[in-house]
């Protein structure tokens, strides 16, 4: 199976900065989407953001302006930046793929990291 593995997640102070990572097990033969996702506890987990095959990206409301998607096809791994934190983004983050693999061309995997936590203190 085709696994995705988080880093990044800490503590940091309000208005400081994080980036996660999120590396596929194996190399990516092509991807439909990727993404990230976040959990507050009592809350509904949402999309953060996302990227598209044609490298698209989309923002929630909440992060445009703050967050960056990025994609590095060469290290099969993609990245959230994470700028200008506020408390409110305190949330367990996951990273999502739905990706195909050389081994397997035409079957999709739709894959979920481990989650990483992102404390933000005031």
């Amino acid at each position: 199976q085709v696994h995705m593995v988080e880093s990044g997640g800490g503590l940091v102070q309000a208005g400081g900065s994080l980036r996660l990572s999120c590396a596929a097990s194996e190399s990516i033969f092509s991807v439909r989407t990727m993404g990230w996702y976040r959990q507050a506890p009592g809350k509904q987990r949402e999309l953060v953001a996302s990227v598209n095959s044609s490298s698209t990206a989309n923002y929630a409301d909440s992060v445009k302006g703050r967050f960056t998607i990025a994609r590095d096809n060469a290290k099969n791994t993609m990245y959230l930046q994470m700028n200008s934190l506020k408390p409110e983004d305190t949330a367990v983050y996951y990273c999502n793929a739905i990706i195909s693999v050389p081994r397997y061309q035409n079957r999709w995997f739709n894959v979920w990291g481990q989650g990483t936590q992102v404390t933000v203190s005031s």
